[in-house]
């Protein structure tokens, strides 16, 4: 196995064609295929399933792909660090549950970071695909939340995947509604408060179990549910129907707006939000810039919350 048969793998997989691969890399058809094909033989399994389109990375083959980029990354660092190369193109991708201080850390990373030439990736994605993204080096960080009740699961999740959580902060659940929801003036907000509006929550695809829900309490009734896939449809909905989401409280009024407000629910519950990376594999220099933005951003007062009260913290020994 070498460096350059590692490029080939995720040429081709980019171009998702061979002939296309080939273009890029100025050489010859024939040759990338004899070197792919030589590469599955060393590792024992195939890397690409050829379709009429062309191929796609097979199942083997995008954990594979994952350590053939960090791989390269390195190598690409080293260059131009200790030999004058040219910078290469820079790469970075994140999977995210919906959290506005996520992407406000993405922002400053490229901002700082991102040079002439980038090819960074956010991706606000469901739970289970968030976990697979990492496990598969398709990200190397996801950022998620852990409670009383989906704790024991998620943890069995990521241990299955070979994936670590670290916190980044503790948080008392809030609500988000809209600045005109007649709740909007409380000072704190009850469930029984709630029981007359429309309840917002993200779709989990496939994997719909309550434990991977990234609003707690879902195990609870509402007589008014909808499920949406992405974060302005829901604050839409927010506003247009006067409906209600169960979050951190972490929000930023220059990404969401200010007919947005969270408001803290008088519940005995929390939040641990923190991030995943995988346990064999170091992070990467832009995840670990990522990691330090993220930690930035959620450190007090910098995520902008509701103008009624700060976002509440809660000490460990208070679990």
């Amino acid at each position: 196995m070498t460096l350059l048969q590692l490029k080939y793998v995720v040429e081709v997989a980019a171009a998702g064609t061979i002939s296309g691969a080939a273009k890029k890399l100025y050489i010859a058809q024939p040759s990338l295929t004899a070197a792919i094909k030589e590469l599955e033989h060393e590792i024992g399994f195939s890397l690409f399933t050829r379709t009429n389109k062309g191929v796609v990375i097979s199942p083997d083959g995008e954990e594979f792909l994952g350590y053939a980029r960090q791989v390269i990354e390195q190598a690409n660092l080293i260059e131009e660090r200790y030999f004058g190369a040219v910078p290469q193109k820079r790469q970075f991708c994140v999977s995210t549950q919906h959290y506005s201080f996520a992407v406000e850390a993405f922002v400053d990373l490229i901002r700082e970071y991102g040079g002439e030439e980038y090819d960074f990736r956010i991706r606000e994605t469901q739970t289970y695909e968030l976990i697979e993204d990492v496990a598969k080096l398709r990200s190397e960080v996801g950022v998620l939340y852990l409670n009383r009740f989906n704790e024991t699961v998620i943890r069995k999740t990521l241990r299955e995947h070979d994936l670590k959580f670290t916190r980044l902060f503790m948080a008392k659940p809030h609500v988000f509604i809209g600045a005109a929801n007649p709740l909007a003036s409380r000072s704190s907000i009850t469930l029984s408060d709630l029981e007359p509006y429309p309840r917002l929550s993200y779709e989990q695809g496939e994997h719909n179990s309550f434990y991977f829900s990234e609003e707690i309490l879902s195990t609870l009734d509402s007589r008014k549910d909808i499920l949406v896939s992405d974060r302005a449809t829901l604050f839409n909905l927010l506003i247009g129907l006067n409906g209600y989401t169960i979050c951190s409280g972490v929000i930023n009024e220059e990404l969401n707006g200010p007919n947005i407000v969270a408001i803290p629910l008088d519940v005995d519950d929390y939040m641990e939000i923190g991030y995943i990376t995988h346990n064999r594999v170091t992070p990467g220099r832009f995840a670990g810039l990522y990691i330090e933005a993220l930690k930035r951003r959620v450190g007090v007062p910098v995520p902008k919350v509701s103008t009624r009260e700060p976002i509440t913290r809660i000490p460990v020994s208070d679990r």
